[in-house]
């Protein structure tokens, strides 16, 4: 099962961290998993490459543990009230996208949010 836990800090989404394999699939041929490793990817291309804000992350290909921050969603260290609002938003859309998952997938894929200060 694969275990993601979105980071909030006063109820803006500025983060997550993804742990475990789905079990859908087999290692390496597993639709579920492509997807999630293809969303975050997105979601890092956009904040860094779209966006031109820093997002710390860090991608443990042998265990599939991913940690994602990106400090830029909330004001205490983003002053471009845009960019705050896209960068969270982003994560935020990622969240809701996974919990729709969750109803088809509930056996593989468990989704948590919580607040968490930076």
């Amino acid at each position: 099962m694969t275990t993601v836990v979105f980071y909030k800090s006063g109820g803006i989404f500025y983060g997550f961290e993804e742990q475990g394999h789905t079990g859908y699939g087999e290692s390496g041929d597993d639709p579920l998993c492509a997807a999630l490793s293809s969303m975050t990817m997105f979601i890092i291309n956009a904040i860094e490459v779209s966006y031109a804000c820093r997002v710390d992350y860090t991608i443990d290909e042998k265990t599939t543990d991913i940690r994602l921050i990106a400090k830029s969603a909330l004001p205490k260290y983003e002053k471009d009230e845009k960019k705050q609002f896209a960068v969270s938003g982003l994560i935020q859309a990622y969240f809701f996208q996974l919990m729709d998952l969750v109803e088809d997938y509930y056996e593989f894929l468990d989704v948590k949010e919580i607040e968490r200060e930076i």
